[in-house]
């Protein structure tokens, strides 16, 4: 392992004061090795919630096992727990807990279920650095956890990714699998998601983040940048170059990242709190969480309207960064359901949500000017209550 992944593994550790950590080129791989090691594979049920992305589903069939949806609840969309232990049947080998937006999940009722059931949870912390359930952070309650560093998470390695866990024995397991399998990116690789990066850090701005999307897109599709997400995996197979380590240039990045982590989460608090206050003051009703049991980091801020494909069409010629997430049960729209186990009326709340909710940017570059300027924007169309 070369240096700056070693520091950058300790560091995280250290950080989210979890004992073993390992870096990987994408989360995704991090998910798979940690359901690998806990021992999923053919016939195996993996129960997560119906409203994710599908590269969260994709570890799960690379083992041949089977996921099984549970639908979510309205205002964190995190798994509805009253709805989970009727999924659990003999064949369940992992529950993922799935921190939706930044929003804990219940995790004392999922625990309770998982421990009374013997049933080991992964919780799903890519979109929920820093959250705290109970005063106790995200990715410290059960067997382990994946965090995702991909371009709009909340920090970013470009891509990459990290597994964590305090269990020696699931630690050995998964440090065997990453001395015999794990492949390193190739040079071109390397070199064009640090190109990449670069140009991220220099234009990448709320005004302009619509138009380097659809740029990013099409030339992700050309071969001449380095995409999250190839063609090859929006089909339940996985690819041969799927088992990669983290690079050198990512965790330089990484390295950076933590040390401004503090600031990052402090920043995200000031800006939710601030559209708590601006939509409020435009009527609308602003997040609903218990105070008393979370403390939400949220990667962005989700709103729920009417006119959802309207807004974001109008959103880039408004010069305004609004989130499509999540587009469908599996995002995003083009996920095949059916190679996914997923029929449509499996999850109608999920699905419900993958109608309305668009998504108003918390990162580090959103000034209060830039929140103003998004609540106007927003609020001219229908929230759904």
């Amino acid at each position: 392992m070369n240096k700056p992944v070693h520091n950058f593994q300790k560091s995280f550790g250290e950080f989210f004061d979890v004992a073993h950590t390992f870096a990987f080129w994408k989360a995704r791989v991090a998910l798979y090795a940690i359901l690998k090691m806990l021992g999923a594979g053919k016939g195996d049920e993996v129960i997560l919630p119906g409203y994710t992305c599908v590269m969260d589903v994709n570890p799960i069939k690379y083992l041949r096992a089977n996921p099984v949806y549970v639908d979510i609840e309205p205002k964190t969309f995190n798994i509805d727990v009253s709805l989970l232990e009727e999924k659990i049947t003999e064949k369940t080998k992992v529950i993922i807990a799935q921190h939706t937006y930044g929003y804990p999940c219940d995790m004392d009722s999922i625990l309770e279920i998982a421990n009374r059931k013997g049933i080991p949870v992964i919780e799903d912390c890519c979109l929920a650095i820093g959250s705290k359930y109970k005063g106790k952070t995200v990715g410290t309650f059960g067997k382990a956890a994946y965090f995702s560093f991909q371009w709009n998470k909340p920090f970013t390695t470009g891509l990459g990714g990290i597994a964590v866990t305090s269990d020696d024995d699931l630690s050995g397991k998964i440090k065997q699998l990453c001395k015999e399998q794990l492949i390193q990116a190739s040079k071109k690789e390397v070199f064009m998601l640090a190109m990449q990066l670069a140009l991220y850090r220099m234009f990448i701005y709320p005004g302009t983040t619509a138009f380097a999307q659809s740029a990013f897109r099409y030339l992700t599709k050309k071969g001449l940048v380095v995409g999250s997400s190839g063609t090859c995996e929006y089909q339940p197979e996985m690819p041969g170059d799927f088992l990669k380590a983290m690079s050198s240039v990512q965790a330089c990045s990484g390295l950076r990242q933590l040390k401004k982590l503090k600031e990052n989460i402090s920043h995200r608090k000031k800006i939710a709190k601030l559209y708590d206050v601006l939509l409020t003051e435009k009527g609308w009703m602003p997040r609903d969480y218990d105070t008393s049991i979370m403390d939400p980091v949220m990667v962005r801020y989700p709103v729920r309207i009417k006119e959802k494909n309207l807004a974001l069409e109008k959103a880039a010629g408004a010069g305004i960064e609004l989130g499509s997430w999540f587009e469908c049960p599996l995002h995003p729209i083009e996920t095949p359901l059916g190679l996914y186990d997923y029929k449509l009326g499996m999850c109608p709340e999920a699905e419900k949500a993958a109608k309305e909710v668009v998504n108003i940017p918390v990162h580090p570059r959103v000034s209060e000017k830039t929140a103003r300027k998004t609540v106007e924007f927003i609020t001219r169309y229908t929230q759904v209550p």
